[in-house]
C-alpha cells in the first residue's frame, strides 16, 4: 500500500524578510526600510499598507546591520549568583527598569557561585556584543574582563567587589549591618552568640563575620571557635551546624544567620528546639514579618538601580575614576531577635 501521508510543513526557521513585506504591500524595499526605521518620505496610505503587511507576516526587524553601523546593541548583561534566590529578584527587576528607561534590553544568567561559570557567562555576553555588564562576582580574579573593558564594555560589580581590577562597585554595608545585628542580640542579654555564614572566599561572608567579631569585641565578649561556622549554605550543612551550636554544656543562646538561605534553615531547626533561641538574620526573607523574624535588611532594589544607573552613566560617556558606593542596611526588629537568654 502506497504511503500517502503528507510530510508536515516546517513551522520554524522561515522568518519573513523585507522582500516579503515589500511584495505583500506592493512597494519597494526602500519604502519598507523607511517605515521600519521610522524615516520620513512615506505617505500615510503607503505606511498603512506596509504596516498591515508587517503585521500579517509577523515581520521583525533584524538589528544586526544596525549594530554594525552604530557599534551599540542597546543591550546589557547581568551575571547573578542564582536566579532562583529571592534576594536577586528585586535587584534584577530594578536593573531591568533602568535598562528599559534607557531603551536597552537586559540579558541575565546565573553563575551558580562557580568562578569558571561566571567567566564563561560574562565572556559569552560580551561575545554577543552587550554594551555593558553588571556582575555579582563568584570569583576573585576578574582580569579576564580587562580586554572587554578596554574595548568599551562598561562594567559594574554589585554586592561584592571586583578581584584584581579597578572597577565601579556597589555594595551593601555587610560589616556595619552584621555589627548592628549582633549588638542588638547583646543588648537583649545574650553572651553566647553563634554565627553561621557562607563560604569564606565570599566577600560578604567575611565582612559579616568581621562585623560579628567587632560587636562581640565591643562588648568585651570572647568568641569560642565552636560558635563560628562558614561554609556552603545547603540545608544539610547549616542544620547540622546549628544543632551542634545548640548542644553541649554551653550552647549558644542566640544565632546570627549570615544570609537568607541560612536564616530559612535556622528557623526550621529552631522550630524543633525545646528552649527558645534568639535569631537575627542578614537579608529579609518571605513571610519574615508573619513569622516574627528579626533581620538586617538590604535594599536589593536600590543595589540594582544604583549599579544600573552607574552603568548607563558610563555608557553615556562619563569618564571618571572607578567609584565604590556602599548602601546602608536596616535593622527590622520583629520578635526573634528580642528574646531573652
Amino acid at each position: 500500500m502506497a504511503d500517502t501521508a503528507r510530510r508536515p510543513e516546517h513551522r520554524y526557521g522561515n522568518r519573513p524578510t523585507m522582500k516579503d513585506v515589500a511584495a505583500r504591500a506592493g512597494v519597494g524595499l526602500k519604502t519598507v526600510s523607511r517605515v521600519v526605521n521610522g524615516e520620513p518620505g512615506v505617505t500615510p496610505d503607503t505606511e498603512r499598507r506596509v504596516q498591515e503587511a508587517i503585521d500579517s507576516l509577523g515581520f521583525r526587524r533584524n538589528d544586526s546591520a544596525r549594530v554594525l553601523r552604530k557599534g551599540r546593541t542597546a543591550s546589557v548583561g547581568l551575571v547573578l549568583e542564582d536566579l532562583a534566590d529571592p534576594f536577586y529578584g528585586p535587584l534584577s527587576r530594578a536593573v531591568e527598569e533602568v535598562a528599559r528607561a534607557h531603551g536597552a534590553l537586559l540579558i541575565n544568567g546565573s553563575s551558580a557561585e562557580d568562578p569558571e561559570r561566571e567567566q564563561e557567562l560574562a565572556l559569552a555576553l560580551c561575545a554577543r556584543r552587550v554594551d555593558g555588564l553588571i556582575v555579582i562576582p563568584a570569583g576573585s580574579d576578574h582580569r579576564y574582563l580587562e580586554p572587554e573593558i578596554q574595548a568599551g564594555v562598561a562594567t559594574v560589580f554589585v554586592d561584592r567587589p571586583a578581584g584584581r581590577i579597578d572597577a565601579d562597585v556597589v555594595l551593601s554595608d555587610s560589616y556595619g549591618g552584621a555589627r548592628e545585628g549582633v549588638a542588638h542580640l547583646i543588648a537583649h542579654g545574650h553572651r553566647r552568640i553563634g554565627f553561621v555564614g557562607d563560604r569564606p572566599r565570599i566577600h560578604t561572608a567575611t565582612e559579616r563575620l568581621r562585623g560579628y567579631r567587632a560587636a562581640m569585641e565591643d562588648a568585651g565578649l570572647e568568641v569560642a571557635d565552636s560558635w563560628v561556622s562558614l561554609g556552603p549554605t545547603d540545608p544539610e550543612r547549616v542544620a547540622g551546624t546549628v544543632r551542634a551550636m545548640l548542644s553541649g554544656p554551653d550552647p549558644v543562646t542566640a544565632l546570627f544567620a549570615g544570609n537568607n538561605r541560612v536564616t530559612v534553615t535556622a528557623v526550621r531547626v529552631l522550630a524543633e528546639h525545646a528552649a527558645p533561641v534568639a535569631l537575627v538574620g542578614f537579608d529579609d526573607i518571605e513571610l519574615a514579618d508573619l513569622l516574627g523574624i528579626t533581620v538586617i535588611a538590604q535594599d536589593a532594589a536600590a543595589l540594582g538601580r544604583t549599579a544600573a544607573e552607574r552603568l548607563f552613566r558610563r555608557l553615556d560617556g562619563v569618564e571618571e575614576p572607578p567609584t565604590t558606593t556602599v548602601l546602608p542596611t536596616r535593622l527590622i526588629p520583629r520578635g526573634s531577635g528580642e528574646l531573652a537568654p
